[in-house]
């Protein structure tokens, strides 16, 4: 039974609102490639953790995304293998779909831009805005390579950005200064298969009129407190300068139909209807459960909150083309309540790039470690407020200092202490001293001050406040002496292991939505029911009893034993042979 609280935990953030339903959304991946570890950070791994914390507070979440496998990275991916668009969006969605599993994130429903409830969504959504006035015609320039005998939209066109004037800029977009751009727009246009000069011929396209929303977008995100500095001031800057209308057709062979009058032999542009997949994802969610109409208490009342996590980059598609759309239909949706968007994430200081063997990425890391020592890695420097650097070192300190040599030792010595002198169950407490109880008490504010963070989406500061309950286990249960105790004075031993245990167990729900093959390991170790992303946050106030059984202890983690120069020669031997299973 879901069970509704108050989700009001700092004065301002949620406004003392009590709701229950909560739609948590991620960017959706480009699957012409394995994302990198900085992808995942970003979005999937982000929304992964608040979606399973609300969980675990017993809201209704659905956490919903996709692969999206329209538009031109595809194309020119399957052009370049000499395959269709399909079969190679097939063969990567099934993979992708199964690291993501493998990775431990907790979708509701990973779904993909094919499926066809997306389709008939897109569909009947654009013909809507259409019908309202807001698709309109126009004679455009558009690039065509008579070598490739192509028309080339967007991302087929590479060249330097007339803004920042980047020399890697593409058509839709310049990642360097987030510019949304058009493919003409781009200073010396090259094709992005063949590499030459492209001409210029005119045609038909149709065009959202963004123009016509702006005082609703200005309003929107002058209104919403919920957005971070940097989604609200990117946005402001884009109104400020004057939006321009966007096309949303194409003259990609691959994609969703066009369903506009005239528009036969075009498709809808990709960034159009991946935005709109968040709404189809919820509906096909519901759908499969026979529920067809409960999407809607996700996307229209207001008491539900939608909350989507994203890289910087793609700020401009989730706080102003898609809310554009959603206010276009003239029909009540909610608007995004966040944007949490990252800044990126770099590796030794570089851009992650696989061409030039620059990174990790995530089908990669599986083979090195299992995946809560990159979840913990990732989330303990994830880049909030600037760019953040990732390397070797940073996985090995974070592995065996925190993981293993602070949370594992907490754990297994109060788990072996207990299972070696009080025959593996929770001894009897009495008259807890003064130290003891403090102890308890500065580990419910430490419950506290995680959920606080979690609430205002601060997640490495969140990891870092629960990670220091085992710091504060750990320096109690030195400054207790139980080793010496047991001998002198059974009982003061038997509120020390009390104590400590009842600190194991917080650890193991305080820490699930960020290493949660661990935590479920040690709910095991703990010997209680059911599974540990079963639970309610409130189970954190439940002590163990008195004279409850557990298990076997095992540790949790092991160190790396390797430098920084062998892990990186370890990664190319993985890359290496993950490249020749895939030929």
């Amino acid at each position: 039974m879901v069970r509704k609280e108050n989700g009001c935990v700092t004065e301002n953030l949620w406004r003392c609102v009590a709701f229950t339903k909560i739609l948590v959304t991620s960017a959706w991946p480009y699957i012409n490639y394995v994302p990198h570890l900085g992808n995942i950070v970003s979005s999937i791994l982000s929304a992964d953790v608040v979606a399973r914390y609300y969980r675990l507070k017993g809201h209704e979440v659905v956490y919903v995304t996709g692969s999206d496998e329209h538009g031109t990275p595809i194309e020119i991916e399957a052009v370049r293998q000499g395959i269709p668009p399909k079969q190679l969006t097939d063969k990567n969605h099934a993979q992708i779909s199964e690291l993501f599993a493998r990775w431990g994130i907790a979708f509701s429903n990973y779904t993909r831009t094919e499926n066809p409830v997306h389709k008939e969504f897109v569909h009947n959504f654009l013909m809507k805005i259409y019908d309202n006035g807001y698709i309109f015609t126009k004679e455009t320039d558009q690039l065509y390579c008579p070598k490739c005998d192509r028309f080339l939209p967007d991302r087929f066109v590479e060249g330097t950005c007339p803004i920042c004037k980047d020399e890697g800029a593409r058509g839709d977009q310049c990642d360097a200064c987030g510019g949304l751009l058009e493919p003409t727009n781009l200073l010396e246009p090259r094709c992005a298969i063949c590499g030459s000069s492209p001409t210029v011929e005119t045609r038909k396209h149709w065009y959202f009129d963004l123009p016509k929303l702006s005082d609703k977008l200005r309003e929107y995100i002058e209104n919403n407190e919920n957005l971070p500095d940097n989604a609200r001031n990117f946005t402001l800057n884009l109104l400020k300068e004057g939006l321009k209308p966007r096309p949303v057709t194409r003259d990609n062979k691959w994609g969703i139909s066009s369903p506009f009058p005239g528009s036969e032999d075009k498709t809808i542009y990709v960034w159009v209807e991946a935005v709109l997949g968040y709404v189809s994802a919820t509906i096909q969610y519901f759908k499969q459960l026979g529920q067809e109409e409960r999407w809607k208490e996700y996307w229209f009342d207001k008491q539900a909150k939608t909350l989507y996590f994203i890289g910087k980059d793609n700020i401009p598609f989730h706080t102003v083309i898609l809310p554009a759309l959603l206010l276009a239909t003239h029909e009540d949706y909610n608007l995004p309540w966040t944007v949490h968007s990252t800044e990126f994430l770099m590796f030794d200081g570089q851009a992650f790039s696989k061409s030039r063997r620059i990174g990790v990425w995530i089908d990669e890391a599986l083979e090195l470690f299992p995946a809560d020592c990159w979840r913990y890695s990732l989330l303990s420097i994830r880049p909030e407020v600037k760019d953040t650097n990732f390397s070797w070192t940073t996985l090995i300190e974070k592995v065996n200092s925190d993981l293993n040599d602070t949370l594992g030792n907490f754990i297994h010595r109060t788990l072996t202490f207990i299972k070696k002198q009080f025959d593996g169950t929770v001894p009897q407490p009495n008259n807890l001293d003064e130290k003891d109880q403090q102890t308890l008490a500065e580990a419910t504010e430490i419950v506290n001050k995680t959920a606080e963070c979690l609430e205002q989406f601060k997640l490495q500061e969140a990891l870092r406040t629960a990670i220091s309950l085992s710091h504060l286990g750990n320096r109690y249960f030195n400054e207790k002496e139980p080793w010496k105790t047991i001998k002198t004075d059974c009982q003061t031993a038997a509120n020390t292991l009390y104590v400590t245990v009842q600190i194991v167990k917080k650890l193991a729900i305080i820490l699930e939505p960020f290493i949660p093959f661990t935590t479920e390991k040690l709910w095991e170790l703990l010997n209680l029911e059911g599974s540990v992303h079963d639970q309610r946050w409130s189970e954190t106030e439940q002590e163990l009893p008195p004279n409850h059984k557990i298990n076997k202890p095992k540790p949790l983690f092991s160190k790396i034993e390797e430098n920084e120069e062998e892990l990186q020669a370890k990664v190319e031997q993985i890359r290496e042979k993950l490249k020749k299973a895939k030929a």
